[in-house]
Formats: C-alpha cells, structure tokens, sequence
C-alpha cells in the first residue's frame, strides 16, 4: 500500500472515530441526540423547498454563505502558517498581520478617491497595499530569529499586540468616521468593494483568488529556489547549513510570504466582508489559521479543504447551540474532539496501522 494511501485510510478512521466519539457525548447530554447531532452535520446546508405559489426555493443561503466567507479567511489563514512550519517557524503572528493589513487596505481605499487616483485601480492599490504591508510585519518577526536569534513565538506573539492596538489607534483617532455614533471607519467607496456573488450573502469575487493563493504558495514551495530552501531547511536544518544553504534567509522569507497571505485574510475581511472597520474588530482569527494549517499538515493544496471543514464544523456547531438542547460548552467539546481526533490522526497506533495495512493489501 502506497504511503499516500495509507494516510487516506488513517485519516478516514480518525474521522469515523471522531463522529462516533462526538455522537457518544451528545447521547450523553441530549434528549434527542441522533437530531441534535444531525444538525451539527447538516446545519450548514441550505434547505430546499417548494411552495406553489413561489415553486423550488433555497433557504438559510445565509449559514451556507458563512461557511464560504469564513472558509475563504481561513484559507489565507492557514497558508499564513503553514508556510513558516514549513521552514520550522511557529509563528503566531497571523492576527496582527491580518489587522495591519486591514487597516492598510482601508486606508487606501478612502485616500485614494480623494487624491485623484484611477476608480479602476483602487482595489489593486488597496490589495498591494495589504500584502505589502503584511510582507514587512512577517519580515520582522523572521528578521529578529534570524539576526539575534530570538524566539519566533515570543516576537510574533509580542507584534500581534503591538499591531492590534497601532489598529485601534489608527480607527479611532484617524480614520474615524465622525457621524457614524460609534467607533469605526467611513463606508469604504464602492470601487473599494469586491462584488457580491451570492445575494444575501457576503461570499464575493476574492473566492476566485483562493484557487490563486493555493497554486501560488504550491509553486513557490516546490518549484523556486527559495521553496526548495524552505523545505530543506524545516526537514533538514544542519544538513542546509552543512550544504552552504541561505537558512537565514530562507527563515525571514519564509515568515515574511506567511505575512502577505495573511494580509489577504485582512483585505477579505476589510473589503469584502465588513465594507468597514471597527475599533472592536475581534482578535484571534489567527489562531483559526493556526489549527487549519495542522489539519492540513502544512500542505498548501489541502489548506482549502481543511478550512472548509472548519468552517462547515463551526457554523454547524453554532446551528446545533441555537436549535437544540445540547449547550454551548458541550458543543465546543464536540467540535474540539473531533478536531482533535483528526489532527492526531498519524498517531494512531503502530499495531492497529500495520493491521490496515495487511488488510487493504489483502483486500487488493
């Protein structure tokens, strides 16, 4: 059995055990388990109907459009980190990348109108504007390893809050819209704004750009020098050193292309999403990005699904919290189990995986 299958199998047990597992616990606490788990698996869905006077019909476009929103955001997200694991740097730096980025792209898009600039390049300005300015926010965290060897988690940890309240400063104080009665930016101008590709939904044209991002951190890893750089240095560290590898350079980089993905997730969010920006904006999407790229493991062309999964497994466990019994602590035990069961997947013992490899040899 070849390796990639062997995976598929491993992977296909731990989800099988992880809905059996989150099934047992629902049992545990619910008058009506099997539908309350029905709904954590199909509360995402939209719900087809027909009505005489108006025939077939699609509802609750709305939960499935926060699937794809959120899967969107996270797909960056976890292109963000995977890139640096691949390099062996856990960084954590996604969120504050996210928010400079945002505030990068909103404040283009309300500048530039009013200095004369083009309708038609606004939206380019904004999302070079964001990329460029996550780059830089990477490039310290992979500068300050690389130079005084400082501890990647701690910087990036460090420079999320040192950029979530440069954010709030700047909507607050500078970009504050002072008619709005609360604390956030002005409407962004509508050349600013991606198109809608869903009604009643905030699922716009950056979808397109996922397939883009995905292809582009692929090819980067695996077909330039720097990517080959990255690799050998995150599996083989003082084998690139011995070979006269740019190891540093491979780790700033590597942090620094983590950035501008995540800068994406903050254009997503500012120009497509909210339209706006809140000094409230809440933190900790990074960390979304984070536990994506472990189910992904660090995989730029599995990214994409693993942040469907998430977010189809989050807007399901937020239908289940709302419409049955089972309580919101019990559903984030659900919902973390089953994460858990999945990333955990490759440690599934060596008996129980030589035995699957006997029997789907066998079964060939």
């Amino acid at each position: 059995m070849t390796p990639e299958l062997s995976r598929g199998w491993r992977l296909a047990l731990a989800v099988f055990a992880a809905l059996l597992a989150g099934l047992a616990i629902t049992a545990l606490v619910s008058r009506e388990p099997l539908r309350a788990y029905l709904v954590l698996l199909t509360g995402a869905l939209p719900d087809i109907g027909w009505s005489p006077s108006g025939g077939w019909q699609l509802h609750r476009m709305v939960r499935f459009g926060t699937v794809i929103e959120d899967a969107i955001t996270l797909t960056f997200l976890g292109l963000a980190v995977a890139l640096p694991f691949r390099a062996r740097q856990f960084s954590l730096g996604a969120d504050g990348q996210m928010f400079l980025a945002a505030l990068a792209a909103a404040a283009v898009s309300l500048y530039w109108p009013r200095q004369g600039g083009a309708a038609w390049l606004l939206l380019p300005a904004a999302a070079c504007a964001a990329m460029l300015t996550g780059f830089g926010w990477g490039l310290v965290p992979g500068w300050l390893k690389v130079r005084f060897g400082a501890n990647e988690m701690v910087t990036s940890l460090m420079l999320n809050l040192i950029a979530l309240q440069f954010y709030r400063l700047a909507v607050a104080d500078w970009l504050c819209d002072p008619h709005a009665g609360y604390q956030v930016t002005p409407l962004l101008p509508p050349a600013a704004v991606f198109s809608t590709l869903l009604e009643h939904t905030n699922v716009t044209t950056l979808l397109f750009a996922v397939p883009l991002a995905v292809a582009g951190a692929a090819l980067l890893l695996m077909r330039t020098t720097l990517g080959y750089e990255i690799r050998v240095t995150g599996a083989a560290p003082a084998f690139a050193l011995q070979a006269g590898l740019p190891v540093g350079r491979a780790v700033a980089l590597s942090m620094a292309a983590g950035g501008a993905f995540a800068a994406l997730a903050g254009l997503h969010i500012s120009n497509g999403l909210l339209k706006r920006l809140p000094v409230d904006l809440t933190p900790g999407l990074g960390y979304d990005g984070l536990l994506v790229a472990l189910l992904a493991r660090n995989e730029p062309r599995a990214v994409p699904w693993a942040a469907l999964f998430y977010a189809w497994l989050r807007t399901g466990a937020q239908t289940m919290e709302r419409s049955t019994d089972v309580s919101r602590e019990t559903v984030l035990v659900i919902q973390a189990l089953i994460i858990l069961f999945v990333v955990a997947e490759r440690l599934l013992p060596q008996r129980l995986a030589g035995w699957l490899a006997r029997w789907t040899g066998g079964a060939r």
